[in-house]
This record gives structure tokens, C-alpha cells and sequence, in this order.
């Protein structure tokens, strides 16, 4: 019973460490991959349980990636002033409460995926692997953030296979839209530790090309997301809805990438989480509506 209420306590402390709402990033582009898949397949039914069981094993995944960044990274964010505030760092959560999310969200992750299909329950380990080794990628690599991009790839991947059971090159077309975009934005948010990375020795787009050569690097990115998404939309005949959604899409990225200079990172929080969460949730109402008008 004492162990019910310490957890109920910390969990405001758990949810906000893990940054919860930034689900809001990957999670819309599951979703879409349902709907897609299901108008690949003739405008099949979508099944209420493979969209509970979906949304589960996003947010289990998420969590387990996050806590174990957490973990990862906790010597650097004791350093680094920007993160020196954090839960582990002040103290108001300890390693035993990461491990307490760790755990139970990788095995409910495995078991969301055993509720789908045999294909993304054999698969499901090797994407808790991969989504954790982003954590301590940066020690070893500059293409960290492009890891990022491809861990958040796995949620319109996976969702697509977990609803169809089959392979098919369309769900990759969208993750790897989705790779571009959340690259774009990790390299973006990774200028903002620019100096500290230097001193410290972590690897990542920026240091490795410089803040301006970054931002080049973004522009590049997010042009070519867009290019995938026409690309999908195209393959799949899909209406008006979804390429004005894609053109909205191209316009928040567009201006996204203008508010954020070399020289002045002051908006860097604005086009991190404001923009990129209105994106995917554009991206989903045009889908959701391309669906509906068939």
C-alpha cells in the first residue's frame, strides 16, 4: 500500500520528466499510418483495439526511451546548465524510480505488441534497443540526432505493420518523412548545447558542422520530408485533403526554420515544441478528412 502511494505521489514528478506531452510529436503519425493502411486496404475498418493497443505501446515505448535517457545522460545534465534542473538532478526523483518506468513500459511495450501480431512482437525488442541506444549515441557519433529522427520513425512503421501484419514500402515512405522531420528538429534544439558539447566532448550535427552548417542541414531535411510526404500521397492516391495538409505542413516547417538564425537561438523553444507539435496534428486532421471524403 506504501509503495501504491509513493507512486502516486511521484507521478505528476514521472510524467513531467519524461516530458509526456512531447508525445504529441510521434504519436499523430501512428495514427495516420492507420488510417493510410486502411485506405491501402480498400478503406478496411479500423479495429478500436489495434488503436488502443497502438497507443499503448507508443506511450510505453516513449516512456521507457525517455527514462532511460534519463538515466544515460544523468552526469552530463549534472554539468550542463540547462539541464541541471531536472528531477534526477534536484533530486526529487532517484535512479530507482527510472528503473520503476523502465521496466514495467518496456514489458507492457512487448506485450502491446504480442496483442497486434506475431510480426511486430518479434520485432518489438529490436525497437526498444534501437530507441535506447539513441541515449548514449552521442558519446560515439554525431549522427545521434538522426538516430532521434529514426527512433521516432518506428511509430508510423511499426503502426502500420502492427494493423496489416504484412511489409509494404509505403509505411517507410512515411518514417522516413517522419526521420527527416524529427532530425530536423533534434539538430535545431541540439545548437541550444552547442558550447557546452564542445567543452564537454558530445557528438552531434552541430558540433561537428558548426550551428550554421546545422541549420543548412535542417533546411535540407525538412525540404525533403515534405518531398516524402508528396511522394506517399501520390503512391496512394490519396485527395486534395491530405496535399493541403502537406502544403500547411510546408509552411509551419518553413517558418520554423526562419525564426531560428545562428546568431539568435532565442526561438528555439518556440519552433521545438510549439510548431512541430501543430504540425503533426495538422498532418493528422488532413488525413483524418482525406479519409472521411473518400
Amino acid at each position: 500500500m506504501e509503495s501504491k502511494l509513493y507512486f502516486v505521489k511521484k507521478f505528476p514528478l514521472y510524467m513531467n520528466s519524461i516530458r509526456i506531452w512531447e508525445s504529441l510529436f510521434a504519436l499523430p503519425f501512428a495514427y495516420i499510418a492507420i488510417i493510410l493502411a486502411s485506405i491501402h486496404n480498400g478503406y478496411s475498418p479500423i479495429l478500436l483495439s489495434d488503436f488502443i493497443w497502438i497507443t499503448v505501446a507508443m506511450f510505453s515505448a516513449r516512456t521507457f526511451a525517455m527514462s532511460f535517457n534519463r538515466l544515460a545522460n544523468q552526469e552530463e545534465d549534472n554539468n550542463n546548465p540547462r539541464t541541471k534542473n531536472r528531477h534526477l538532478q534536484t533530486g526529487s526523483l532517484n535512479r530507482r524510480d527510472m528503473w520503476t518506468l523502465i521496466i514495467p513500459c518496456g514489458l507492457l511495450f512487448v506485450f502491446s505488441a504480442f496483442q497486434l501480431n506475431i510480426l511486430v512482437l518479434l520485432m518489438s525488442p529490436i525497437a526498444l534497443i534501437y530507441i535506447a541506444t539513441y541515449s548514449i549515441a552521442k558519446y560515439h557519433t554525431w549522427l545521434c540526432n538522426v538516430m532521434l529522427g529514426t527512433s521516432l520513425a518506428i511509430a508510423p512503421i511499426g503502426a502500420w505493420l502492427g494493423v496489416t501484419g504484412t511489409i509494404s514500402p509505403y509505411p517507410f515512405i512515411l518514417g522516413l518523412a517522419v526521420a527527416l522531420w524529427a532530425s530536423g528538429f533534434d539538430i535545431i534544439y541540439a545548437c541550444l548545447d552547442f558550447d557546452f558539447d564542445k567543452e564537454y566532448g558530445t557528438k552531434s550535427v552541430p558540433t561537428k558542422f558548426g550551428i550554421h552548417g546545422a541549420l543548412i542541414i535542417t533546411k535540407v531535411f525538412h525540404g525533403s520530408a515534405i518531398l516524402m510526404l508528396i511522394i506517399l500521397g501520390m503512391s496512394l492516391n490519396l485527395n486534395i485533403l491530405f496535399f493541403i495538409g502537406c502544403t500547411i505542413a510546408s509552411l509551419l516547417l518553413a517558418y520554423e526554420n526562419t525564426i531560428v538564425k545562428p546568431t539568435d537561438l532565442s526561438k528555439v523553444n518556440i519552433a521545438f515544441f510549439r510548431t512541430n507539435g501543430i504540425i503533426s496534428m495538422i498532418l493528422l486532421i488532413f488525413t483524418i478528412a482525406s479519409w472521411y471524403a473518400r
